[in-house]
């Protein structure tokens, strides 16, 4: 059985042609919207659109979900776990900070005081779904510009950074995961405070560590955490630990493999760090304190019981 062509390539003008002016509108389009960014609008207000869409599709599992949680009052159980798993990972981010500034103060040899809190805002989001598509490693959370969120704003867990927001929506957004192909988080070795960055090679492979040296002071174990030269990261988050070094002499370079330490299908709960390196950043060190110094000292408190909230 024969079947014909379709309508569109059955008029006057040849097939090909048809073909080459399809693929040159294709292109145009596509190059418009990586350069300008235009057609952010028309996904936001899709997204907008085909929300309630959403919402109502998940209908059917919240309903079994409130019904078998009927009779064991779960649902109260699970808001005051959820608000104890947000506090505890709170206190495991504040914990890898202090042994970052630990490390600090070994290396410039000089008596600091250890910030028990930190100083930047931090807002807790929820996991919604990760988006079927093989080539990316993304995640979408239930927080948006709405909420004070922000393009390149880092994700993470108690255990470590998890990846960082990409695409930003109203109530919704986004996250790369470190996972993600040549994704790039500037980082630095917890031992010896050897700077690098580390890459994603895509969902399921190991992270790679880049540029570096056949001489470079690197062992497998070796705890990497961020190193905020880039001002997008909060210094001293831990992102992975080599787990394989291979030396190459010949062509001077070494290929190391790293495991990311924070495992993002393990909870649904995570949180995103509202780092302004501009404000949150820490002063500097001033050994004889004047008067303009002791009159700051309230807002400096201030700032940092804003980091909490």
């Amino acid at each position: 059985m024969q079947h014909s062509a379709p309508p569109l390539f059955r008029q006057g003008i040849p097939a090909l042609l048809k073909l080459i002016v399809c693929l040159s509108i294709s292109i145009t389009l596509m190059l418009i919207d990586f350069r300008f960014k235009a057609l952010d609008p028309i996904r936001n207000y899709v997204n907008w659109f085909l929300r309630p869409l959403e919402y109502v599709m998940m209908a059917p599992r919240n309903a079994f979900e409130i019904t078998s949680e009927y009779f064991t009052t779960r649902s109260a159980l699970d808001k005051e776990n959820q608000a104890m798993k947000a506090h505890l990972a709170e206190l495991s981010l504040l914990a890898n900070q202090s042994e970052f500034l630990m490390i600090e103060n070994q290396n410039l040899r000089e008596l600091m005081a250890l910030q028990k809190q930190a100083s930047f805002k931090t807002l807790s989001v929820e996991i919604l779904f990760n988006p079927p598509n093989p080539i990316s490693q993304r995640i979408v959370i239930n927080r948006g510009s709405n909420d004070g969120l922000k393009l390149g704003n880092p994700i993470a867990n108690d255990a470590g950074i998890l990846g960082q927001v990409v695409r930003l929506y109203e109530r919704s957004a986004e996250v790369s995961l470190l996972e993600d192909r040549d994704f790039a988080v500037p980082v630095q070795v917890a031992r010896n405070g050897l700077r690098a960055a580390v890459f994603g090679t895509g969902r399921g492979n190991p992270l790679e560590l880049r540029y570096l040296p056949v001489a470079s002071d690197l062992e497998v174990g070796d705890v990497l955490l961020t190193s905020g030269i880039d001002g997008v990261y909060p210094p001293g988050f831990a992102v992975a630990v080599i787990s394989k070094i291979e030396r190459n002499v010949d062509k001077n370079s070494s290929n190391v493999f790293c495991e990311p330490v924070a495992a993002v299908n393990r909870y649904r709960q995570a949180l995103a760090l509202l780092y302004d390196p501009q404000f949150d950043a820490k002063a500097p060190i001033n050994n004889k304190p004047d008067a303009g110094t002791q009159n700051n000292t309230p807002g400096r408190r201030q700032t940092r019981a804003r980091g909490m909230q």
